[in-house]
C-alpha cells in the first residue's frame, strides 16, 4: 500500500489498486512489508513516527531493494528500506564522495 511518487513522474500511485505486474521495476514492492500498513505511516511528520516505520521496515523481505529503488529514484519524501530522507541524502552525499576519490 505504499505511495509511489519519481522525479520522472510526479502523480502519486496507489499501489494497492495497481495490477500486479511481476515485470515491472516495481514489482518487487508486492512482497514489502509496507503492503500491510497504511501509507501514511511511512510518511511520518515526526521522529517518533520515523522509528514505527523502521520497525515495520526492519524484517522486511525487499528492505535493500526498496532503499536502492528510493535512491536512484531519488524519492525525498517517507521512509524507505527503512531510512529516512536524511539518513537517504546522507548515503548520497557518501557515494558521490567515494566516487570521486
Amino acid at each position: 500500500m505504499a505511495k509511489l511518487t519519481t522525479r520522472s513522474q510526479q502523480i502519486p500511485i496507489e499501489t494497492s489498486h495497481v495490477p500486479h505486474d511481476p515485470d515491472s521495476m516495481t514489482a518487487w514492492m508486492a512482497d514489502g512489508n509496507c503492503r500491510l500498513h497504511p501509507p501514511a505511516t511511512f510518511f511520518p511528520s515526526d521522529g517518533v513516527g520515523v522509528d514505527r516505520a523502521r520497525k515495520i521496515c526492519r524484517d522486511c523481505p525487499v528492505v535493500a531493494t526498496c532503499l536502492e529503488f528510493a535512491l536512484e529514484e531519488r524519492i525525498d519524501h517517507g521512509v524507505w528500506g527503512g531510512c529516512s530522507e536524511r539518513e537517504r541524502r546522507r548515503i548520497l552525499k557518501r557515494r558521490r564522495v567515494e566516487a570521486t576519490a
